[in-house]
């Protein structure tokens, strides 16, 4: 029995790729490629793979969004997001909507057949820095409400270039976002911590 597989992804050159890379596979077949989410959000429940790889990136609606009205309509096809960045807030808020892998667009292309055989079999292949950032997001001590706890991990990957003391336009090239999700993250840091200030946001963090 094959397994069926749909790609999502905005680039066509990435997009033909995969298909090429799909259809050379004896146990896969290819039953539908999409430049779009609203696209795909039209046509994947129609094709019904056991396997879509989704790119985060995508214009319009984002490949997370995609897959959460997608689970809500098809809860049985699997998920494997693929990004060009390892960002630890797409992984969790991928994982959040009903994703099972996450693995980056450079991923060699016997490790991408791999995943998918993986992730159809119940497993969630990601990188293995990944998977460690799972592992310590879930082995923290429960019950701890402090402003801090509550902060997501990009938020605190912000806050650890905020207290190494980069600029905001130098932590949005480390961190490979724009300028304005930095200052989103200035107005969230600043409300979950209760501060109005740079010095007070990082010295309210380092203490915990």
């Amino acid at each position: 029995m094959q397994i069926k597989v749909a790609i999502v992804e905005d680039d066509e050159g990435i997009r033909l790729s995969l298909a090429t890379l799909i259809r050379r596979a004896p146990a896969l077949r290819l039953v539908g490629d999409h430049a779009d989410g609203e696209t795909a959000l039209k046509e994947i429940p129609r094709q019904l793979p056991d396997v879509v790889l989704m790119d985060i990136n995508l214009p319009g609606m984002n490949g997370v969004e995609c897959v959460r009205q997608l689970k809500g309509v098809v809860p049985s096809v699997q998920f494997l997001m693929l990004t060009v960045y390892e960002d630890s807030e797409s992984l969790f808020n991928s994982l959040k909507v009903g994703a099972s892998g996450y693995l980056l667009k450079r991923t060699a292309t016997s490790r991408l057949i791999e995943a998918i055989f993986d992730v159809h079999a119940g497993g969630s292949p990601m990188t293995p820095q990944l998977a460690r950032r799972v592992v310590q997001f879930f082995s923290k001590p429960t019950g701890d409400t402090s402003p801090v706890a509550r902060l997501t991990p990009g938020e605190k990957e912000f806050l650890d270039q905020l207290a190494a003391g980069y600029a905001y336009k130098e932590i949005a090239e480390r961190m490979r976002i724009s300028i304005d999700t930095v200052r989103s993250y200035v107005r969230t840091v600043y409300e979950k911590l209760h501060v109005h200030s740079r010095t007070e946001a990082v010295v309210k963090y380092l203490k915990g």
